[in-house]
């Protein structure tokens, strides 16, 4: 069990920032406050988020209707962590772009919160959707050296309390990220699309990230 989590742990301290509240890739003030760590962590973010999303694309072509939509949800998620993730020093977004990133993600959180009558499985799926409309109001609402920073401040007490739930989310699924017992002779091979545990693994995937964004804010 241990040697298959490594990797898994390796990966959320390679996503880590270098210091808590603050980045270190440069520091053209005092006050300005990073999204981002270094470059190349940044990078291994956007992969990380990129691969998971694409996956998710793929499990939508599914036969089973529930799993089409989670994965949907769980796209959307990958890559708009993706794309808040890029480098500050490649692009950084129009100040337009916040209030529309919060108005997609208040939709996904809206839909979450609909589709959590049939399943409490859809909370973890609403509280990712809040979480990115919390950091995307938190660099609408940051001053413009930290926009041209691409990050921005949020209230300690919330990121906490996210850092937390995520932080737990990541240790509990990364220990049911056990061996899936093989398919029965004779029984039709499972697509990569329907695979239960690679499912699983995309969502650890996003939650370390999330916690990685959450560190840096």
């Amino acid at each position: 069990m241990l040697p298959r989590m490594l990797p898994v742990y390796t990966l959320a301290l390679a996503c880590a920032p270098a210091a808590v509240g603050i980045a270190s890739l440069d520091r053209p003030s005092s006050v300005e406050v990073r999204v981002h760590g270094p470059v190349s962590t940044a990078w291994l973010l956007v992969a990380l988020c990129a691969l998971t999303g694409a996956y998710c694309l793929l499990r939508m072509r599914s036969a089973v209707e529930e799993q089409r939509r989670a994965a949907g949800g769980e796209a959307l998620m990958g890559f708009g962590m993706a794309a808040m993730a890029v480098p500050a020093a490649v692009f950084t977004p129009p100040r337009w772009a916040w209030p529309v990133y919060a108005a997609v993600f208040g939709a996904a959180a809206l839909r979450a919160l609909w589709a959590a009558r049939g399943g409490p499985h859809h909370l973890h799926h609403l509280v990712g959707s809040a979480a990115m409309v919390y950091m995307a109001v938190a660099m609408a609402a940051a001053p413009p050296a930290a926009h041209h920073a691409h990050g921005g401040t949020g209230v300690p007490l919330l990121t906490g309390a996210l850092l937390l739930y995520f932080t737990g989310y990541v240790l509990l699924s990364g220990a049911r990220l056990v061996p899936a017992a093989g398919p029965a002779a004779g029984s039709a091979p499972v697509r990569w699309g329907d695979r239960p545990e690679l499912a699983r693994a995309c969502r650890l995937s996003m939650g370390i990230g999330m916690v990685a964004m959450l560190l840096a804010m």
